[in-house]
């Protein structure tokens, strides 16, 4: 994952009120993570699988990115934009969400 761009970030609530009106929402953790706890309607794509799976990624709208605590995160939506993908960071990421007690989901 080289070329980045410099990305816009948005707070927890933010992307829950997002993500449940159908905005796309990417977790780029890894697969044990996700299953442990994610943000509801999250789709797993872990960080190293981006620039493989990309053409997955809608650009048609913007995207949510969210990791654990927004560093992945930030790195792919970086990636993403670069790639030409609307993307945005999601600020302290799946641990900001449940400290929020923003609705999750868990297992597979």
């Amino acid at each position: 994952m080289q070329p980045t761009q410099p990305v816009g970030e948005v707070d927890v609530r933010t992307a829950a009120a997002l993500a449940a009106g159908g905005a796309p929402l990417i977790d780029v953790r890894e697969p044990d993570e996700y299953e442990e706890v994610r943000a509801s309607g999250a789709v797993p794509i872990p960080l190293g699988d981006v620039p493989a799976r990309i053409e997955e990624i809608p650009r048609d709208r913007t995207v949510y990115v969210i990791c654990r605590s927004g560093g992945r995160s930030l790195r792919a939506a970086e990636f993403l934009a670069a790639s030409g993908v609307d993307a945005v960071n999601v600020a302290g990421g799946t641990l900001a969400w449940v400290d929020a007690d923003l609705p999750v989901e868990r297992g597979r």
